[in-house]
């Protein structure tokens, strides 16, 4: 490099030491060491930042197709009637059993009203009946004891009739009867006698003393003979008599024993009577089962808040007619959200429950932290409501999506509030 100056003649060795004096020139392109040391830097940058992203990405898998899920809560009817009043408006917060329509409830408290009434008659059907049912125990008790003694005394009497029926047929007949035969052979003995000393007596050949003897025993014969007949008379009307108190105690033992079945007639009515008032007592079982479901179906009309949350899609109005089973809004609890992030079959050979997630929210543009929880068994494909058929001929191989449900960890409001249906993009952390 040259440096023309035009000082004139007398400067022009003091130039030519100005030219021998200054640097040689810098080298160009590649040649230049100080471009190959910064190419050389930033390469080994470029490098180490792609190796640091291999390695970051290469234990995370990420999808953008993925939203927020929530427990969606139907509020419905379940009863009829006209709508009284409708308590809240769409988007608006509620508590666990705040009200939120009324039905008009004249009706089933009519039906209440009713189901107390029969509950009242019931219950004082069956104290009647409590009552009554020991009454009658204790009295058909003491008639049955009463029977049974009776039917034992008339037993007792029937056998005494008996034995004493049987003495007079049979052994007091029989000694009458031998009495009467040994007293008429006493008596033809004495008449005899007295027939052989009489002609005696009159020759002299026996003393007087020995006729009136004679005459004396023929007497007594004669006598005992009638005094035993009159016993054997008497003991044929014992046989009828004593026959005739068989008979009655017979008689009194039938009755006693009508009497045991009387008894146990009563008793039998104690069981009926008893099954009476256990069935009584069913009735009120029932009829309070009645007051119950009068009761429960009255608090249907006053229809409340299930969960926290926020009242959605409202569809009542006042003066609407409803039936059971009719949607009246919709609760949608924000405090309890999930992401379902669908993900690629390919994407979930090192994927599992536990794992590290991270999801960052479209609207809010900000990063949740959570974890895996559950990983779904099928596809989405497979759990819609018309599956692919795949024996069509027409087979084209599709990667297909597996929903995976990612619990968010526990964040602060202000940070943001989730909303079922918003896009997130979800990233796991597979290691």
């Amino acid at each position: 490099m040259s440096v023309e100056i035009e000082v004139g003649l007398e400067n022009a060795p003091r130039m030519a030491r100005l030219e021998l004096e200054l640097p040689p020139p810098a080298p160009k392109g590649l040649a230049n060491p100080k471009l190959l040391r910064l190419l050389f830097i930033g390469g080994f940058a470029v490098l180490a930042v792609a190796v640091v992203l291999f390695f970051y990405y290469r234990v995370r898998e990420s999808t953008d197709d993925a939203q927020v899920d929530g427990h969606i809560t139907p509020v419905a009817a379940k009863v009829s009637g006209k709508v009284a009043q409708v308590l809240v408006d769409d988007n608006q917060a509620v508590k666990t059993g705040d009200t939120l329509v009324k039905i008009d409830p004249r009706d089933y408290q009519a039906a209440l009203d009713q189901a107390r009434g029969a509950l009242s008659l019931a219950e004082s059907e069956a104290r009647a009946a409590g009552i009554d049912v020991p009454r009658w125990r204790d009295n058909v008790a003491s008639n049955s004891s009463s029977a049974d003694a009776q039917l034992a005394g008339a037993a007792a009497e029937l056998l005494r009739a008996e034995t004493a029926y049987e003495q007079a047929r049979t052994s007091d007949l029989a000694y009458a009867q031998a009495n009467v035969e040994k007293s008429r052979a006493n008596a033809r003995l004495a008449a005899a006698d007295l027939a052989r000393f009489t002609p005696l007596a009159a020759k002299d050949e026996i003393s007087q003393q020995q006729l009136d003897a004679a005459k004396a025993n023929a007497d007594a014969s004669a006598s005992a003979l009638n005094a035993d007949e009159q016993k054997l008379a008497q003991a044929v009307r014992n046989i009828e008599i004593t026959k005739d108190a068989y008979a009655a105690a017979k008689a009194r033992v039938d009755q006693a024993r009508a009497g045991t079945e009387t008894a146990k007639s009563d008793q039998r009515q104690v069981g009926m009577r008893t099954a009476d008032a256990q069935a009584k007592l069913a009735k009120v079982a029932q009829a309070r089962g009645a007051v119950d479901a009068a009761e429960l179906q009255l608090s249907y009309a006053t229809v409340t808040a299930p969960v926290d949350g926020v009242v959605t899609r409202k569809q009542v109005e006042p003066g609407q007619v409803v039936q059971p089973g009719q949607g009246l809004l919709v609760v949608v609890p924000l405090q309890d959200v999930w992401v379902t992030a669908n993900f690629k079959e390919t994407q979930l050979k090192g994927m599992k429950p536990g794992q590290k997630a991270y999801v960052n929210v479209d609207t809010y543009g900000k990063t949740f932290s959570g974890r895996v929880d559950s990983i779904a068994g099928a596809t989405g494909s497979r759990l819609s409501l018309l599956p692919p058929e795949n024996a069509t001929g027409n087979y084209v191989k599709v990667v297909q999506r597996v929903p995976v449900k990612i619990v968010l960890d526990p964040f602060s409001t202000q940070k943001g509030i989730l909303r079922p249906g918003m896009n997130v993009s979800a990233t796991v952390v597979t290691e």
